[in-house]
């Protein structure tokens, strides 16, 4: 029997960090997936494919709109080829998942194909083409998670889909029904708006991207209607019905009255549940809560000492950069070490066009909170930048400490929302106050212009361009 420092069960983002990160500290590593490929859902089913089709649909979309503004005319017409375009997107998966396998390879863990469930708290044995059973002193749950569903919801994989289904589709849907306008649902809803769909967007709640600030909701919301997305907000899906090739579902309005949508494809993005299926866990005596997350404590350590979880399975963000800062957490804390995690800083992107980006506080959370707090917000349309790349929607919005000019939030639509927030994040890791960042020089002309003009707008209202 093979017998490792640290096994890790899931080789998603979380759990091949964790294994690259023990094998660096000098641990023997094992690494367990059940899938043929490495990576996990975000880059087999998730964040990678989700942002090549973007990416991809994004180009038709301006080839089709906004080449003969800018001079280039392309006699004919231009068609989309969807079968090259999820080729593609299979390839950057390929690419990406075969990246992974070199890293392994490199830092000389073992991989093991196969279901990984406990024996006990030491042993955990691998269901594969054949069974094996290994030992390890230290183990991390990196199991990830499932797209959730509603209880009278059937999702068939064909006409009701989840996000795994719709980065694969055969054909563009005529009408897209979209129930959830959280970020999985807004991004591959944009995907298909731009291929030529029409997509209604069903949300619970009384806004898109509820968990945002509520500022960034009201600008996206603007933003998608423009692009003719139909948001329907505060709506209770009651049933979904496939009759053939077509979905109808019928939802109650915030008056409470029936509405009906009917479309030939209806993706539920309504969340993601822990996944835990096949792990045993009891068998090794860690515990569950009610919701199915693995319960850990502030060293991410379950109920047994020698087990740890990290990521999608654990509470918090379901959030491929949250798992990987806890898989590197869990093996140094394993190796001896001291490490920590801010989660206040750990931020959160939408990956529409234009980009969404938040981290730290928003402002319900600071009115809740009783902390008094000052804004900076500037338009990204004041920017040369932004108009030369005709990226006009959105703006940079900056939270600061009333009396300490300290920055407690940022806020952010607009092009290359997602690649700013990294300026955001170091800022607050610094605890850095709106007036250092405005005095501190940004190139010209670049879209993070607009940070150091929110931070001049947050100290003493002084943004030099609007």
């Amino acid at each position: 029997m093979n017998s490792y420092d640290v096994a890790i069960i899931g080789s998603g983002p979380g759990g091949y960090v964790a294994a690259i990160r023990c094998a660096q500290l000098g641990l023997k590593t094992a690494i367990i997936e059940k899938y043929s490929t490495l990576g996990g859902t975000c880059l087999n089913v998730g964040c990678i494919p989700s942002k090549a089709l973007l990416d991809s649909s994004h180009h038709y979309e301006d080839a089709v709109k906004h080449f003969e503004e800018h001079g280039i005319d392309i006699p004919g017409d231009i068609k989309v080829n969807l079968k090259q375009m999820i080729a593609r997107k299979q390839s950057v998966v390929d690419q990406t998942t075969g990246g992974i396998d070199f890293l392994m390879k490199k830092n000389n863990i073992d991989v093991f194909q196969g279901l990984g469930s406990f024996k006990d708290e030491t042993h955990i044995i691998i269901s594969g083409e054949k069974e094996t059973e290994i030992e390890a002193k230290n183990t991390i749950i990196a199991t990830g998670s499932k797209p959730s569903s509603l209880p009278f919801i059937s999702t068939d994989k064909e006409r009701v889909i989840t996000s795994t289904e719709a980065l694969k589709l055969k054909e563009i849907p005529k009408h897209l029904i979209v129930i959830g306008g959280g970020v999985i649902g807004l991004e591959l809803g944009q995907v298909y708006k731009r291929l030529g769909a029409e997509v209604s967007v069903i949300e619970y709640m009384d806004r898109i991207i509820p968990t945002m600030d509520s500022g960034l909701s009201k600008e996206l919301n603007k933003v998608l209607k423009k692009q003719k997305f139909k948001i329907n907000i505060s709506h209770k899906v009651k049933s979904v019905e496939r009759k053939g090739d077509e979905v109808i579902v019928k939802a109650d309005n915030k008056k409470g009255e029936e509405v009906e949508f009917k479309g030939d494809y209806c993706l539920v993005s309504v969340g993601r549940r822990p996944y835990t299926d096949g792990l045993n866990a009891e068998a090794a005596g860690v515990k569950l809560n009610d919701k199915g997350q693995v319960e850990v404590n502030e060293h991410l350590q379950t109920s047994v000492k020698n087990i740890y979880a990290i990521g999608d399975v654990i509470k918090g963000a379901m959030l491929a950069h949250k798992a990987e800062e806890e898989g590197v957490f869990v093996a140094e804390t394993i190796a001896g070490q001291k490490p920590h995690i801010d989660y206040n800083l750990i931020p959160g992107v939408v990956y529409t066009w234009p980009e969404v980006a938040a981290v730290g506080q928003t402002e319900e959370q600071l009115k809740e909170a009783g902390i008094e707090y000052k804004v900076g917000q500037f338009p990204m349309r004041a920017l040369g930048r932004s108009r030369a790349s005709m990226d006009l929607d959105g703006f940079v919005k900056i939270l600061a400490d009333k009396t300490t000019d300290e920055i407690l939030g940022f806020h952010m639509v607009g092009a290359r929302a997602a690649d700013l927030i990294a300026e955001a994040v170091v800022a607050m890791e610094y605890r850095a106050s709106a007036e250092d960042i405005s005095r501190m020089s940004h190139a010209h002309p670049t879209f993070a212009e607009a940070i150091k003009e929110a931070a001049l707008a947050a100290t003493d209202d002084r943004a030099l361009h609007v």
